[in-house]
């Protein structure tokens, strides 16, 4: 080929518009109507909803209804089927309680043992999927249920079956329910993540356990120590998300962020996250074009971008940042990461390109957040609930009013956002308010 041709061919080449980035992570919603499932139909904490309130009147938005008797619980309310379902430890028991959307008690049903530890309470929220409730308890026992009537058709105690081990601060998972599977988080010599049969709880498939000690392969490192011991669960929840024609599980065990096929429950990667007191309790988060996760008392928080090619998924980091949420969750909206720090306690925002942090507020508390129609539903852990709006500095605050009267630094409930209703949680007691911004006619 002499000189011009080339040159020819090299600007015809240059003409052809440039091939397709292979497509990004997205997640997967459930087709369930309302707020079904652990952060909402995405599990990413943000509300679709439109038509609320901008602003809340000084006292806060009108309370329609308030239910007391929960028991104590960490755990938010889902809504599925007309119904409201939420969990809390009354005595010995773990309780499953379900509400009218008006308030009225339906009925109540057991699933095993209530958490005595340190820090008492139920931890997880029900999952609603295809006519069926399932829970998982403090101790593993997985069950499901009838949401008419609260009759128990199936369970499952994860600790024998898979030989879990109890962690500090109890088991703190809320499942994830999708096409006939139930995704279970067990930990341990056997399993790291276990699909089990959501008509009958029969096991599925189960995952490699994730052995910590010196590791060299690319998609599998791991923390060193303790060297050769099993990695357990934790107290955070898997998301559900494509790539490409994959279906991939991201979750964290106690020592390590990973990825699942959920498909065949083929460990895909494993990332160390590596916290002062192993806690990590966060809900990995969709952002940047790629996956965050962080823990408290850590290094701080990491985004990875995921790709798959031959088979192989791959997460490289793409930037680090000081952000060390605990169990408050994080929310992607606008190109901006909102959260709040531990060791440091503060509301804030990063750039979920770069890592950029873009706020950290003066304000020295923490909480748990979700995010609907241009605003911030920010709840306190000292019981404060907040309404900010988003802003090119950061966010600003544009209504708050008190959820408890008394500082407890333990509501950690996270805000839920359904068909107009803002529902709040602290303990015994549950509050629902109208936060549509047109009220009915009386």
């Amino acid at each position: 080929m002499n000189a011009l041709s080339a040159l020819l061919a090299a600007a015809a080449l240059a003409a052809l518009p440039a091939p397709a980035p292979p497509p990004g992570a997205s997640l997967v919603a459930s087709p369930e109507k309302g707020w079904p499932q652990w952060r909402g139909p995405r599990r990413d904490g943000v509300s679709d909803e439109k038509g609320l309130l901008q602003a809340w009147p000084a006292e806060g938005p009108k309370q329609l209804w308030f239910a007391g008797g929960l028991g104590r619980g960490y755990s938010s309310p889902i809504i599925a089927g007309a119904r409201l379902f939420i969990t809390g430890d009354v005595g010995p028991e773990l309780r499953i309680f379900a509400f009218d959307l008006q308030g009225k008690p339906l009925w109540q049903a057991a699933n095993g043992k209530a958490w005595t530890g340190s820090y008492p309470g139920s931890r997880s929220s029900c999952a609603y999927r295809a006519g069926r409730l399932y829970h998982k308890n403090s101790h593993g026992r997985v069950a499901c249920l009838d949401p008419a009537t609260g009759r128990e058709i199936w369970a499952v105690e994860t600790a024998e079956r898979f030989g879990v081990e109890q962690i500090t601060w109890g088991l703190s998972e809320c499942l994830l329910v999708d096409e006939g599977r139930v995704y279970v988080t067990v930990g341990g010599p056997k399993a790291m993540m276990a699909a089990l049969d959501a008509r009958t709880g029969s096991t599925l498939w189960a995952s490699e356990p994730i052995l910590c000690g010196a590791s060299s392969p690319p998609q599998h490192l791991r923390v060193a120590e303790p060297a050769g011991k099993p990695d357990s669960s934790s107290y955070a929840s898997p998301i559900l998300l494509t790539l490409g024609k994959r279906r991939l599980l991201v979750q964290c065990s106690l020592r390590h962020a990973f990825c699942v096929d959920a498909d065949d429950g083929k460990l895909l990667w494993t990332r160390p996250l590596k916290t002062q007191f192993d806690v990590i309790g966060i809900t990995p988060t969709v952002a940047g074009g790629g996956v965050f996760v962080t823990g408290p008392d850590s290094e701080g928080g990491k985004l990875y971008r995921l790709a798959e090619a031959g088979g192989t998924v791959t997460a490289e980091e793409a930037w680090s940042t000081t952000l060390d949420t605990c169990h408050g969750g994080v929310v992607a909206v606008g190109g901006r990461l909102y959260s709040s720090w531990y060791r440091k306690p503060a509301w804030g925002c990063l750039d979920a390109a770069t890592g950029r942090e873009v706020a950290h507020c003066a304000e020295r508390d923490m909480g748990s957040l979700t995010y609907a129609d241009g605003r911030l539903y920010m709840l306190s852990q000292s019981g404060g609930m907040m309404l900010a709006r988003p802003t090119a500095a950061g966010f600003e605050v544009v209504s708050r009013f008190p959820l408890v009267q008394e500082r407890r630094d333990d509501v950690w409930a996270h805000p839920v956002i359904c068909a107009g209703r803002l529902y709040l949680r602290s303990h015994e007691t549950l509050r629902c308010y109208d936060v549509r911004a047109k009220q009915p006619a009386r």
